[in-house]
């Protein structure tokens, strides 16, 4: 079969990616069921792509203050929130004014990865910026209201059931948009959260005035937080919960790029010390000559 042949040859002559080849045979599902009406047939036989382990970049604390250091204003804010949760940047995008709970030092991320909620410190470093950030944010709600905009986008058809809503603080972005733009699928014009690549492009530049030559994206703080939580002392199991994994073999991970992988295990080149061992001087005399290293100079 030609779909057959085509995807082994991504896999074995072309050496794709494991999921460069998954998003052509679900390109190609699509085509045959969606366009064509047919079916792809029997594929179970196909040579795929191996998909290995890849460890996550993750940065040292130091190189973490230098990057949030370099940014400033709300983006840097989002920064410094990315990484003293460990929430994912669509998860900091979503928040609401209502799921910021600093009397319970708790942020609520609610209809995360998988459709589940869950529960992550707020970090107390941020307690003052947060109130600044919202001092700005109810003027611009309350310039909204004057202005009869419509209220925000609201999840699971909430607008139908309670059409008002949208116009309530406790409903607004924690990082809204400066501009207004058209909801595609009603037609509204409304305030919207802050787009994602705007994050991004901070980080890129934050990363960049810092010299930081590692990779960088805002998923690497999420990496960083699990990371220096282990290397802490934090329990994996806390770990896990605090990010929303639903096994801990994906939490596990992190043990692998820790400071001192192994729980702390020194290398054993660590253990032999400095200089040569005893009696070296006298194994080495005797005029042999210089050996290859020595001429290296």
């Amino acid at each position: 079969m030609e779909v057959r042949r085509f995807l082994e040859d991504l896999a074995i002559r072309r050496q794709v990616s494991a999921s460069t080849q998954n998003q052509a045979f679900s390109a190609l599902l699509f085509f045959f069921e969606q366009i064509l009406g047919r079916s792809l047939g029997e594929m179970s036989d196909t040579v795929r792509a191996k998909r290995g382990r890849r460890l996550p970049a993750v940065l040292s604390q130091d190189e973490v203050k230098r990057l949030i250091t370099a940014a400033e204003g709300t983006p840097g804010l989002m920064l410094r929130l990315l990484y003293g949760t460990g929430m994912r940047l669509m998860e900091c995008l979503r928040l609401r004014v209502k799921d910021v709970d600093y009397a319970r030092g708790q942020i609520h991320i609610r209809a995360a990865k998988g459709n589940k909620d869950r529960i992550v410190m707020a970090p107390v470093a941020l307690r003052d910026d947060f109130e600044r950030h919202f001092g700005r944010l109810r003027q611009l709600f309350e310039s909204d209201r004057r202005l009869q905009i419509a209220g925000v986008w609201l999840p699971d058809a909430l607008s139908v059931k309670f059409p008002r809503a949208g116009e309530e603080w406790g409903w607004q972005w924690v990082f809204p948009s400066k501009l207004l733009a058209v909801d595609p699928r009603s037609g509204i014009q409304r305030r919207h959260h802050v787009h994602d690549g705007t994050l991004h492009r901070t980080i890129k530049e934050a990363a960049r005035l810092s010299g930081i030559t590692k990779p960088v994206s805002c998923h690497t703080l999420r990496h960083s937080f699990a990371t220096h939580l282990l290397e802490s002392g934090t329990d994996i199991r806390s770990v896990q919960d605090l990010l929303g994994h639903n096994s801990l073999e994906t939490t596990q991970i992190y043990t692998h790029v820790m400071q001192k992988p192994g729980l702390g295990v020194r290398s054993p080149l660590d253990r032999l010390g400095a200089g040569p061992p005893e009696g070296f001087d006298k194994l080495t005399a005797g005029g042999r000559g210089a050996g290859p290293l020595d001429t290296l100079g």
